[in-house]
């Protein structure tokens, strides 16, 4: 262990200063690189894959695995199927079509209230336009 360690230390130490100042240059270029998340020129789709994501519908909804609630996908293909209008049940104007079980129904509400019924419409229409393009 110790002949090991001392090896590596030997194979670390002997690298040559130009080699060193490399790895510092880049370092420090990698750290300079500021990332701006964009907030226009966003597409609808982008900005509501970030919401579902932001809002934790992610850790119910999936995009092809049911977990607590349907996936992505069913709930898509239920809404048009039924001709359904999944703005007005973002907004809680309408009874959800996709999972009627009164347990789910509470869970999903409860979820809607508590982190859905604060964004503009703007941010709901992006939302439903993830959830129902999510592919």
């Amino acid at each position: 262990m110790f002949l090991t360690l001392t090896i590596i230390t030997f194979i670390l130490s002997s690298c040559g200063e130009s080699k060193k100042e490399e790895v510092k240059k880049e370092v420090i270029e990698t750290k300079e690189v500021k990332i701006e998340e964009p907030t226009t020129g966003y597409s609808l789709f982008a900005q509501g894959e970030k919401l579902f994501n932001d809002k934790t519908c992610i850790s119910c909804h999936q995009l092809n695995t049911k977990i607590v609630g349907p996936s992505i996908k069913k709930i898509a293909s239920i809404y048009e199927e039924k001709n359904g209008n999944l703005m007005d049940f973002l907004e809680g104007k309408s009874e959800p079509i996709v999972d009627s079980d009164p347990g789910q129904v509470a869970i999903m509400k409860a979820n809607l209230d508590g982190f859905v019924k604060d964004l503009s419409v703007d941010q709901l229409k992006a939302l439903e336009n993830y959830i129902l393009n999510a592919k």
